[in-house]
């Protein structure tokens, strides 16, 4: 039980970072390369990775390379604890929809 609570505070305090919860609702509405993520959030790729590399280590985020790129997504058995969080985020659509596409069309590996 002990455990389950510091699991729990961990991810929350994971999410209580505002660049985290925001790249947590880019990666609600799809699944986003390193370099549009930068590109939204307006900072460099070495701290967007920081963050996307803490996200992923706690489980919340899955992590996949097609050519040269890494492409992000949420993962979908991430703990309900957390996931009940997804549907009070606010809609990223219209940061999307002005993407530069750094990265190039998305092709399957």
């Amino acid at each position: 039980m002990e455990q389950r609570i510091q699991e729990m505070a961990e991810a929350y305090k994971l999410l209580a970072d505002k660049t985290r919860l925001t790249i947590i609702a880019l990666l609600q509405e799809q699944e986003l390369c390193v370099c549009d993520i930068t590109d939204i959030i307006g900072m460099s790729q070495p701290n967007a990775s920081q963050h996307l590399r803490k996200l992923k280590a706690a489980g919340l985020l899955n992590e996949k390379k097609k050519g040269q790129w890494v492409y992000y997504s949420l993962n979908p058995d991430a703990e309900a604890y957390v996931q009940c969080v997804y549907p009070y985020l606010p809609s990223m659509k219209d940061k999307i929809a002005g993407l530069n596409n750094c990265c190039g069309p998305q092709e399957e590996a």
